[in-house]
């Protein structure tokens, strides 16, 4: 019998994600580094992190590099807006074309979808290095994106929140 998102989420131990989503904290790195705008972070951390097709990553930044590494599940989609306001997509997952792993640079606004429909899910995992801190991750609203990027309008509509 295949497993469904619900056997991932209590067998892990996952909880809710505000961006969308579910996760735990599988690592965080006792080092820790001095950046150079002054903040001090633990080197690297790593998450588990479970989408479905009906609760998406939505848009958010983070000012770190996120490492993001297919497990299992359906492919995910990860959508990313360039600060040039350039969009670019790319797909994870075993079929053809499709990654195992993607690097999202630090700067970039992006979210995932999972590519399915209902209770279709994906896990992957994610490392961000230096670590993931709540004050580097910045959230998105449809007003906030579809002012600066109108050209992505419905994507913007489809990873963000309302405001």
């Amino acid at each position: 019998m295949e497993k469904d998102y619900k056997f991932y989420i209590d067998n892990l131990g996952l909880q809710e994600h505000q961006e969308g989503g579910y996760y735990k904290e599988t690592y965080l790195s006792d080092e820790k580094i001095k950046l150079e705008d002054g903040r001090v972070r633990s080197l690297s951390s790593n998450i588990l992190f479970l989408l479905t097709a009906n609760n998406p990553s939505r848009f958010h930044r983070l000012k770190s590099d996120e490492l993001w590494f297919y497990h299992t599940g359906k492919s995910l989609t990860i959508h990313m807006i360039f600060p040039s306001g350039e969009y670019h997509k790319v797909k994870l997952g075993r079929g053809a074309g499709e990654l195992f792993q993607y690097t999202v640079p630090k700067g970039v606004i992006f979210g995932s979808t999972v590519c399915g429909e209902g209770d279709d899910f994906s896990l992957v995992g994610c490392v961000v290095t230096p670590a993931f801190h709540y004050d580097d991750f910045e959230l998105f609203t449809q007003e906030e994106l579809l002012d600066i990027y109108p050209d992505s309008k419905n994507i913007i509509e489809k990873l963000t929140y309302k405001n």
